[in-house]
């Protein structure tokens, strides 16, 4: 490790664009994806934003600890899936669960009534072919000026990359589950 003196002088210059809703992703194959979403929701829940969270793998029953900490905060969580898609059981319905969720997404962007939307894994319904992706770029650069969406997922599509405003790309260096170690409840669910 290298010792580095501590910058004086502020290292960036303060933008002077106009404040605008914002197009997040959240992609790459490391870990925290939907958990840098999820920080981003409880900060403008705690802000007094209206949020909403749709998460397209996962089912409406899940109680993971967000949506427990959700719960008591107000943060409206969705599940619009049916769990990963090794344990379906008819990836039609998985695909028809994908569309008809998109559907309700779709109109909360376009709305304008909420600050931020999450589209938590919706990569994978991209990727499978069971969303369309143009409906899905239309409707992020036809979403009111002041709405934000926060998209996650691996393989993120190059072209919501093109349009995205900041996008983080996770990347795994080590994983405890290579090892053997399950999911620790707290840190992973």
């Amino acid at each position: 490790m290298n010792i580095e003196t501590p910058p004086t002088e502020k290292p960036y210059e303060k933008p002077e664009g106009e404040r605008r809703g914002l197009i997040i992703v959240n992609t790459g194959n490391g870990k925290g994806k939907s958990t840098a979403a999820f920080g981003l929701a409880f900060r403008a829940t705690g802000r007094g934003k209206a949020v909403k969270v749709y998460q397209f793998m996962k089912v409406p029953t899940a109680r993971f600890g967000e949506h427990r900490l959700a719960e008591q905060v107000g943060l409206p969580i969705e599940g619009l899936g049916d769990g990963f898609s090794w344990k379906s059981k008819d990836l039609d319905h998985s695909a028809q669960l994908a569309r008809d969720g998109w559907e309700k997404a779709k109109a909360d962007i376009l709305s304008g009534e909420l600050f931020l939307v999450v589209l938590d894994e919706i990569t994978y319904p991209l990727i499978y072919g069971w969303l369309p992706l143009q409906e899905v770029l239309d409707t992020l650069k036809a979403r009111p000026k002041d709405v934000h969406v926060c998209l996650t997922g691996r393989r993120c599509p190059q072209e919501i990359i093109d349009i995205a405003d900041t996008v983080t790309e996770m990347t795994l260096i080590k994983h405890a589950f290579q090892a053997g170690i399950p999911a620790q409840r707290g840190i992973e669910d």
